[in-house]
Order: structure tokens, then sequence, then C-alpha cells
């Protein structure tokens, strides 16, 4: 099976220049519907599933490789030489952001723009270095061992917690339904990848344009976070969405594609 079946690729639009979409944990390139086609009239657009989620190929699914961020990053970047991409716009949500950072660090020729939609180097708090992550080692720890005993329970519980908007529940509902499709083992440790890992100094010497977009209410990635990526990518453009939740290319997908938009005119 090709790099390109593996990861159940869909290719869209008659641009030359690639703009690459990455789904968050728990999700897979359905996530993408209401954004990435207002691009296709300019690029070819490229949605993709993670090893272990969607439509991928489940059996490539090896626990040690994808025991760090750098097993999806260096999927992306094989993804991306497969499908000639060069100078392409990649566009990162919530822990495909980082992902993002880190395939563009590794293939610097492949990404000229980075779009990191509600992103976080980091969950967990650092007291000592005054790092607002959102969450305390023992809230995160105690997240973890919840999915790890209760997968389903896990999903009804916080999709609609990460997804906001209450008086939208067909959004949550959504969200607890892509959980629950996830293969439960292999979302308990792309789980404990996402919370535990610590991207703080990847941040540094990227070479490629960045856009951040932080919601103003987000209980995963608070507003604090998304102001440190911005301030940590030296030349990064920060847009702060009037919108609640931790997905808006599901909840506000107008607002993003407009602030996506603005920045490549830019």
């Amino acid at each position: 099976m090709s790099v390109v079946q593996r990861h159940n690729t869909k290719i869209a639009g008659a641009g030359e220049t690639a703009m690459v979409f990455a789904h968050g944990f728990g999700c897979d390139q359905n996530m993408w519907r209401f954004v990435a086609p207002a691009f296709e009239d300019r690029y070819r657009t490229v949605l993709f599933d993670h090893v272990g989620a969607g439509g991928s190929d489940l059996s490539a699914y090896d626990p040690a490789r994808y025991a760090t961020l750098d097993g999806y990053a260096d999927d992306v970047v094989a993804l991306a030489h497969a499908l000639g991409v060069r100078r392409g716009v990649f566009v990162g949500h919530s822990v495909s952001a980082m992902v993002g950072i880190l395939a563009a660090k590794a293939a610097p020729e492949l990404f000229d723009t980075l779009v990191l939609v509600c992103p976080s180097p980091r969950y967990v708090d650092d007291a000592e270095d005054g790092y607002v992550g959102g969450f305390t080692a023992a809230q995160v720890e105690e997240l973890l061992n919840f999915l790890d005993s209760n997968h389903m329970g896990w999903s009804q519980a916080m999709a609609p917690t990460i997804m906001g908007n209450a008086d939208r529940p067909e959004l949550g509902a959504e969200l607890t339904n892509s959980f629950c499709r996830t293969d439960p083992d292999i979302a308990k440790r792309f789980a404990r990848t996402t919370f535990l890992s610590d991207n703080r100094a990847d941040l540094e010497n990227v070479a490629a344009r960045c856009l951040v977009i932080q919601c103003a209410e987000d209980v995963i990635a608070p507003r604090e976070v998304g102001e440190y990526v911005h301030r940590n990518l030296p030349g990064s453009a920060l847009v702060l969405l009037d919108a609640t939740g931790h997905c808006p290319n599901l909840s506000a997908p107008e607002a993003t594609v407009a602030a996506i938009e603005a920045f490549l005119r830019g």
C-alpha cells in the first residue's frame, strides 16, 4: 500500500500550490469539509487521515513510532514528498498544529506557510516557567485514566465540552461520534502522546510564515496558549476568533476561512 493510500488521501482543486489539511485527536479529515472547499479554486487541496484515524490503514499503526508527535510529522513529510508538495500551505488543527511545525522544520522545502488552528505546544501548566497550558498535571492524568477505563464514557462526557457551543448540541454529538469511531487502544495511546507532549522548544527557528488562529473561549487551548505560540513564532500573525470551543473548523467555518484567506492574501 502506498503512503497516499495508507492515509486515505483525498485530493481536489486545480491550483498548482498544495494546501494540506491535518485533523486533530479523535477526528478525521471530515472535520475540514466546511473549510477546504473554499480554497479549491486556488489550491490543490489535500485531505488525509493520520494512521489510526478515519479511513487510514489501521494495520500500519505502530505504538513505538507514534509514541511522540515526530512519528506523525514523519508521515506528513512522506505524504507531502509522495504528492510532490513544494512551498505549500499546511493547515493543522489542535495537535496537528505542532505536527505541522515539526514537519516544516524537518523538511523546510515542503511548506512556506503554516496555519495553526487552536494550537498548543504543551497542555500541562509549567509553574516554574510561568507557562499556562490549561491543565494541571493531575488533571491530565485524571483525564487519561478516565479514557483508559471507559473510552465510550470519556467520549460522551468530553466531546461536548471540547466542542463548546452548548446551544448547538449537534456539533457535540458529531465530535462524540468521531471519538467513538476511533479504535479505543489507538485513541488511548494518541491521547497520551497528545496531552503529555511538550513542543515549546520546537517553536524556535521556524522559517515558514505562520498564522495562529485562536478562539475567544477554548477549554483545551485557552487564549494564553495561543498568545504564547504567537509570541514564540517571530513574525507570526494572531487572529482571535469571536468563537467558542476547540473546533472552529466545524463551529465557525466562515470565520476560519476568512482568517486564512486574509493571511494568504497578505
